[in-house]
């Protein structure tokens, strides 16, 4: 679909900011600044963390954390999201980088944002609310058991091994540690994960995973423990923006994966928001405006050496709980992440691995709603599947093939679903005025179905073959008015089927043809033969005269007696 340019310049003007965002802004910036401050502090590990796991190296994480969630916060269409780099995004760039490498996931990144600003000037963002929740549930969880595998090797000490699926790299990094133990890690690890697992269940408020990071940073650095490997050399601020890793010649390859980090980025981002709508009561966010703020956030951090970045439904949910009233909050968060690039570079490259390894495993567990998953589990058989297939196919497989299994399976269940809806039952000849012999001729040579629900192929060829095994009558009259949705496919059954009947000798009438239905039934010319002789009429007691009319052309009516009235049909119109 082509938007002329006059459309175009108007949609991306109603996607800018407006004078009521400044307005927001201007409102409580108190209460934004302390929000700010805790969810920066929240976010430092985080953006660390995640750096690392994606294979870009922490500055990566946090040029990504202050470029795109200072423009994702100014353009974006919740007034309460975090953005930044997340879990979900750092399990695609894993084997995004071991295939293509850094500059090739810079690229993703940047086509990825090109694709979510068309996003947004399509509308599309109203489309991933039709995301099932049982799908997303399952989305969660594999995300949560990859990230956690992904910190096995940090967290035991062992360098990380080869390989691109999360399952072999962990196996493989348990065999390395098994030669050679370092305890020093995994007492790191284990050390800051219970911390902030313990810690949240005793002072949610305290940002402890900052707590435990400092707390193993200084042990590492006084006991002269030379097992807790650091992050090593940080720049100290932001890299000069270049486009100098764009290579033309590699766009067409990389577009499928760019794809992919697009639509992550998407669902994810558009679901954090509305999480942060959910805990507030008045918010609501704009989910074009949100894709187009991720769409300039993931334009601009490749630039500055960013990993692509989605909104953060962690961090979002620490902004919300610390009283954040405005964007002003998420903004203030890029802006000290900022400062402690340019400030605190030395002290933060001191940072044991193995203490984010710990950081990224309690996020890991607490991504996982033990609640939710068994509420999910008991509702219904077709919903424990989906979440079971999504969460092993993020596992076994990659996020957005995930995506597209749950999506497709559920998909099939809510058509199975819909087609048993569909129903053709014989429906019985009102009385009206007729005697009681003319009512009984009538029966045995006409026969009526009513049918119910949506006709459509998943529905369709069950009511071929109910329709086909009619017994031997000589007018069949469909009355269509119940019809909820018909397809292609229906048409087209239902054209088969009553040039079948016609072959056999039997009449067909169709009564309560809608507009929508008819225009389906012309496309594959099934109207017309429901048209010839004019056997298609607006209600079912035309219909039924119609039947009689022809009953009484082809002699089968010289049985009743000549006094019996013939008059018309009193039935309400079907």
């Amino acid at each position: 679909m082509t938007l002329p340019l006059s459309r175009v310049r108007a949609r991306v003007g109603a996607l800018l900011p407006a004078r009521a965002d400044l307005a927001e802004i201007r409102r409580d910036p108190r209460r934004d600044l302390l929000a700010g401050l805790t969810v920066a502090i929240v976010a430092l590990p985080l953006a660390l963390g995640f750096g690392v796991s994606s294979g870009l190296g922490a500055e990566a994480g946090l040029a990504t954390a202050v470029v795109a969630g200072a423009l994702a916060a100014v353009f974006g269409g919740s007034n309460l999201q975090v953005s930044g780099p997340t879990g979900a995004m750092t399990v695609v760039l894993v084997p995004l980088v071991g295939e293509y490498g850094p500059t090739g996931v810079l690229t993703v990144g940047l086509l990825a944002g090109v694709l979510l600003v068309a996003l947004a000037v399509l509308r599309a963002g109203k489309y991933m609310r039709y995301v099932p929740a049982p799908v997303v549930e399952g989305f969660t969880l594999g995300i949560a058991c990859v990230i956690g595998l992904q910190q096995v090797p940090n967290a035991l000490g062992v360098p990380k091994p080869a390989g691109d699926r999360v399952l072999v790299v962990a196996w493989r990094a348990a065999e390395e540690f098994v030669k050679s133990p370092n305890w020093t890690a995994v007492g790191f690890a284990v050390a800051v994960a219970s911390v902030m697992l313990v810690g949240a269940r005793w002072r949610p408020s305290v940002p402890f995973s900052i707590v435990a990071v400092i707390a193993a940073t200084a042990v590492a650095r006084l006991a002269h423990l030379d097992a807790a490997q650091p992050i090593g050399d940080l720049p100290a601020g932001l890299p000069v923006p270049s486009l100098s890793f764009l290579d033309l010649g590699s766009l067409g390859t990389l577009l499928a994966p760019a794809v992919a980090v697009a639509v992550l980025a998407a669902l994810e981002s558009l679901l954090s928001a509305s999480v942060a709508d959910g805990m507030t009561v008045g918010q609501k966010h704009d989910p074009d405006r949100e894709l187009f703020g991720q769409g300039l956030a993931n334009i601009a951090a490749p630039l500055f050496g960013g990993v692509p970045a989605t909104g953060a439904i962690a961090r979002t949910a620490v902004n919300v709980r610390t009283g954040a009233s405005s964007r002003l909050a998420a903004l203030i968060h890029a802006a000290v992440l900022a400062v402690i690039v340019f400030a605190a570079a030395p002290l933060v490259s001191r940072i044991p691995l193995a203490a984010l390894a710990g950081v990224l495993l309690a996020t890991a567990v607490r991504m996982i709603e033990v609640g939710s998953l068994k509420a999910m589990v008991k509702a219904t058989r077709s919903d424990a599947l989906i979440l079971v297939l999504t969460a092993v196919a993020t596992l076994a497989l990659d996020l957005v093939y995930a995506v597209i299994i749950g999506l497709a399976v559920a998909g099939a269940l809510a058509l199975r679903a819909v087609a048993k809806q569909a129903r053709i039952d014989q429906a019985p000849l009102d009385r009206g005025d007729h005697s009681a012999e003319e009512h009984a001729l009538l029966a045995e040579h006409i026969v009526a179905y009513r049918i119910d629900g949506p006709l459509f192929f998943a529905a369709a060829h069950r009511f071929l073959l109910e329709l086909t095994e009619v017994a031997d009558v000589r007018v069949v009259i469909l009355r269509m008015s119940r019809v909820s949705t018909m397809d292609a496919t229906g048409a087209l059954v239902l054209k088969d089927a009553v040039a079948k009947l016609h072959r056999r000798g039997i009449v067909v009438l169709a009564s309560g043809i809608r507009a929508g239905q008819r225009r389906v039934l012309d496309s594959v010319g099934a109207l017309d033969l429901l048209q010839d002789e004019g056997r298609e009429y607006a209600t079912t007691p035309e219909a039924i005269r119609a039947a009689r009319d022809h009953l009484e052309t082809a002699g089968v009516w010289s049985a009743l007696p000549a006094h019996e009235p013939r008059t018309s049909v009193q039935e309400a119109p079907r």
